[in-house]
């Protein structure tokens, strides 16, 4: 699915397709580097645009993530999604508040599965912590993020091409 949104999104150019797809919940900055580096492009023209696109939502996030999860649990087609998303974040919402800004950082910067931007601004905004220290800490989770998912696909793509 993300390979054609990706490939529809090319018309209007690659870093445009790239900006989009960095801005995607569950894809986000993850996603969009692998793609970018994989269609050629260098690592200095993908990083800074996955960097805006995948923090760009973020302060709307922080500001209206959690009125718009309590607004979609009262619509009923929406309910049981809203609803589980909101108890899965906070089953991890622990690991955050452990270690406060810090563990936002990490939460945001590990790259694994339910983790990232958009899950870290929406339970940071759960947790009522500060925007500006919580803007901080996934800003710097998400340049972690990003410099990680460099590393890793420069790894992967290097060994594949040793092969083909």
């Amino acid at each position: 699915m993300i390979e054609e949104l990706f490939s529809w999104l090319l018309g209007a150019g690659k870093e445009f397709a790239l900006f989009v797809i960095s801005m995607m919940p569950l894809v986000e900055l993850r996603g969009a580097v692998p793609i970018g580096l994989a269609t050629g492009m260098s690592w200095y023209e993908v990083l800074p645009i996955c960097y805006i696109g995948n923090l760009l939502p973020i302060p709307f996030v922080l500001l209206f993530g959690v009125k718009l999860i309590d607004w979609l649990s009262g619509l009923k087609p929406f309910r049981k999604i809203a609803t589980s998303y909101k108890q899965k974040l906070m089953s991890k919402s622990s690991q955050v508040t452990k270690y406060a800004k810090i563990g936002l950082l990490l939460f945001v910067a590990v790259p694994l599965p339910g983790t990232g931007a958009w899950s870290g601004a929406v339970i940071a905004a759960l947790l009522d912590m500060p925007l500006k220290k919580a803007f901080i800490s996934i800003t710097l989770g998400v340049i972690i993020a990003g410099l990680l998912m460099t590393i890793g696909t420069h790894g992967v793509l290097g060994a594949v091409g040793q092969f083909v």
